[in-house]
């Protein structure tokens, strides 16, 4: 008797953590951020003041931006990288947008250091359009953003 009531009383649990979990059915509506979000923002854009920094790599894929700079300090994980969007949109095809990108640096030591940092791009996009040129100030060449 005891093991029966055992074995009904484990069923019900489990039958019970069934119901824990609900699908909703949309697994699209589903939506994951990369990284930093885009600061959208004119007057930040030129007024913004940045420490310096070299850039080393910048990547795309998907709707992120991976950019890998190098800078002197003691602790890379103190430092801040933001991206900064003009908010202005030229009119050609594609579209074109200009950034910045402003770094925050305190330190105060002479090692070389390196930090990748990961943007979501999904701000960026253009309505309308299904890919943009990014502008951004310090790398070597524009990005095409396709989306």
């Amino acid at each position: 008797m005891k093991l029966k009531k055992r074995i009904y009383i484990l069923v019900l649990g489990c039958v019970l953590m069934n119901f824990q979990c609900e699908d909703s059915g949309n697994d699209d509506a589903m939506i994951i951020s990369c990284g930093i979000e885009v600061v959208n923002d004119s007057v930040l854009y030129e007024s913004a003041e940045s420490s310096y920094f070299g850039v080393l790599d910048s990547n795309l894929e998907g709707d992120c931006l991976s950019v890998t700079i190098s800078s002197s300090g003691c602790d890379a994980s103190t430092w801040g990288l933001t991206l900064i969007d003009s908010e202005t949109i030229t009119e050609s095809l594609p579209p074109q947008r200009e950034l910045r990108l402003i770094f925050y640096n305190n330190e105060a030591c002479l090692a070389v250091l390196e930090k990748e940092e990961i943007f979501d791009l999904v701000a960026l996009q253009v309505e309308g359009a299904n890919e943009v040129v990014l502008n951004i100030e310090g790398l070597p060449e524009s990005i095409l953003y396709t989306y």
